[in-house]
């Protein structure tokens, strides 16, 4: 008789548990932003929870209240989420502000920048090798419907551009950083010491090495024929899958992409009537 008390109490430990558990994982919230055209509903991906729940902060804060779309560009995107749109006058230059740190990027491979996809902005490689994405600057994607050909270009200038990322980091190492010092130096004396010249010579070579060395680890960028399929009849912007963060999508208001990406703009792609949002979850 004990016993089989024991296994029942044990059991309803293990149940209380699992509704504990259950109440506590966090679930597919909806998040919706109204504009001037209508309302945009969105999920945001379980498989990105840095993104996910940064955002979601952001939105129970009502900090994307009254901020602006304040780049839209026809086939591309609608940006938003820059904080010094909230008091924008007509003409100033937006897309510079920042609220918080940068959030460390959460690619996905199975996450693709298809059309009514919602990613995070970020700066470029220039000053952000690492490709970390902004804390509130946002995107929907617009992009277009692509063709096999298109396709096939988008890979070769994808992996150059991976190419090209790999050989900047392979020269921020530390082997690469000691002769690039050394570099600065020897230039002083390469025109009047020819061992300096010698040196500096040697050293270029061994920093393309190391560069080129980078470059070849890096394998050709191929879309699978799911995302194939998904660019040739969706459409989106296949060029910027693993560089950006994708972490939701649209799920209603589907047409208000193109009618919000196609209005009258500024040489900055700043619409010349200001587009405000106001975001909640539902």
């Amino acid at each position: 008789m004990d016993i089989k008390k024991n296994i029942w109490f044990t059991m309803c430990l293990c149940i209380t548990f699992l509704i504990e558990l259950q109440a506590q994982t966090p679930g597919p919230e909806t998040v919706v932003m109204e504009t001037p055209y209508g309302r945009i509903k969105l999920k945001l991906y379980m498989e990105t929870p840095l993104h996910r729940e940064k955002f979601l902060k952001l939105v129970r804060e009502r900090y994307f209240d009254s901020l602006l779309f304040h780049r839209v560009i026809k086939n591309f995107v609608m940006q938003g989420g820059d904080p010094l749109s909230k008091r924008a006058k007509p003409g100033d230059s937006l897309g510079h502000g920042e609220y918080g740190k940068w959030l460390k990027a959460e690619f996905n491979p199975a996450l693709i920048h298809k059309k009514g996809a919602l990613a995070a902005a970020r700066e470029g490689d220039d000053i952000n090798p690492e490709r970390m994405s902004s804390a509130c600057q946002f995107y929907i994607v617009a992009g277009k419907v692509r063709n096999d050909s298109a396709l096939n270009k988008y890979e070769e200038r994808m992996t150059k551009m991976n190419q090209n990322r790999a050989r900047y980091l392979a020269l921020k190492q530390k082997p690469a950083v000691k002769l690039v010092h050394q570099q600065k130096k020897l230039e002083k004396k390469i025109t009047t010491d020819s061992s300096a010249a010698a040196k500096y010579r040697a050293n270029k070579i061994k920093l393309e090495a190391l560069a080129k060395t980078a470059a070849d680890t890096v394998k050709a960028y191929r879309f699978s024929e799911k995302q194939r399929t998904v660019y040739k009849t969706v459409g989106g912007t296949p060029h910027l899958d693993g560089g950006y963060t994708v972490f939701g999508e649209v799920i209603e208001g589907f047409e208000l992409i193109d009618l919000i990406t196609t209005v009258p703009t500024d040489k900055r792609d700043r619409p010349l009537t200001d587009i405000r949002m106001k975001v909640y979850l539902e």
